[in-house]
């Protein structure tokens, strides 16, 4: 797969590489992270990604922006029920 490939609500499985203050970097099967932002990590406030997520732990995200020039990937984690 290619960033190209991908679309603007594609739910697809992917490995958290990376914690940040600011989010998580998942790998989601293309040859770049995306970017989970810490908003877009769960429904609730947190602090922290470290309160709800661990590095290589298995997650489902959702894909919310692709920018081709930039090569950069937005991701949430906040899925509805019936995209779990």
């Amino acid at each position: 797969k290619e960033i190209g490939d991908l679309s603007i609500g594609m739910v697809l499985p992917g490995i958290i590489t990376n914690i940040t203050n600011f989010g998580v970097f998942v790998d989601i099967g293309v040859h770049n992270d995306g970017l989970v932002h810490i908003s877009q990590i769960t429904n609730r406030y947190i602090s922290s990604p470290t309160d709800v997520v661990k590095l290589h732990q298995h997650v489902q995200v959702k894909v919310i922006e692709v920018d081709l020039q930039r090569k950069r990937i937005a991701l949430s984690m906040r899925l509805n029920e019936n995209e779990k």
